[in-house]
């Protein structure tokens, strides 16, 4: 198993799909915490000096030391059922969309830096696993 899950919510997590998008990008463990906007508006105020809650952050590890962790993923359940509410999908294909953009950033992608890689891949992930393309559309209204 890729995904160590910690899971402080009453949020049902199904860690097949998101196992078999890690291994299809790592080998390395991955940390999946899933807590309500109170836990990662404090986790954002600590670590991004951003006083307010998000949908998903990413704590890379680093690979300075062999067979370390790739680094954690935290999502935010009150994200995830208020999103999948608002887009007409299901609450495991939410948290599927934010772990694949949380992943892609524990792998170095930044989409805030790059030219367009991230959006690329993730919009490539998301045909290639049969997920709904909201994330996709979100991104371009993000950046128009």
């Amino acid at each position: 198993m890729l995904i160590d899950l910690v899971n402080e919510t009453d949020l049902p997590v199904d860690t097949d799909m998101l196992e078999k998008i890690a291994k299809d990008l790592t080998e390395r463990q991955i940390e999946l915490i899933i807590t309500g906007n109170d836990g990662i508006r404090a986790l954002n105020a600590e670590h991004r000096d951003k006083d307010m809650a998000t949908d998903v952050l990413s704590f890379p590890m680093g690979d300075t030391v062999p067979h370390t962790p790739l680094g954690a993923i935290v999502i935010s359940k009150d994200f995830v059922t208020q999103k999948a509410k608002e887009l007409g999908h299901t609450e495991q294909e939410e948290l599927t969309l934010l772990f694949i953009h949380g992943l892609l950033h524990l792998l170095g992608f930044d989409h805030e830096t790059d030219q367009g890689e991230m959006r690329r891949k993730e919009a490539l992930l998301i045909e290639r696993w049969k997920l709904p393309k909201s994330l996709i559309i979100r991104n371009e209204k993000e950046e128009s």
